[in-house]
C-alpha cells in the first residue's frame, strides 16, 4: 500500500510532529507511515486524513494484484 501522507503534510508546511499532534498519534508513527513501513489501522488512518482535511481514499492507495 502506497500513501501520500508526506506529500499532503508538506503541502501544508507541517512537520511530522505537527501532524502527529493534530492526529493524536506519535511522531514515529507518522514517520513509519510515510516511509511505508507501517500500514495504519482504520482509526489512525481516519485521524490522519481528517487532520490533513483529506480522505483515507485520497491518502492511501491500495495496489491491486495483477493476475
Amino acid at each position: 500500500m502506497h500513501n501520500k501522507v508526506r506529500e499532503c503534510r508538506k503541502n501544508k508546511g507541517w512537520s511530522q510532529e505537527d501532524l502527529a499532534l493534530r492526529a493524536k498519534v506519535s511522531q514515529p508513527t507518522i514517520s513509519d507511515i510515510e516511509r511505508e513501513r507501517y500500514v495504519p489501522r482504520v482509526d489512525v488512518a481516519l485521524l490522519i486524513a481528517r487532520s490533513l482535511q483529506s480522505t483515507v481514499e485520497e491518502l492511501f492507495i491500495l495496489e491491486t494484484l495483477k493476475n
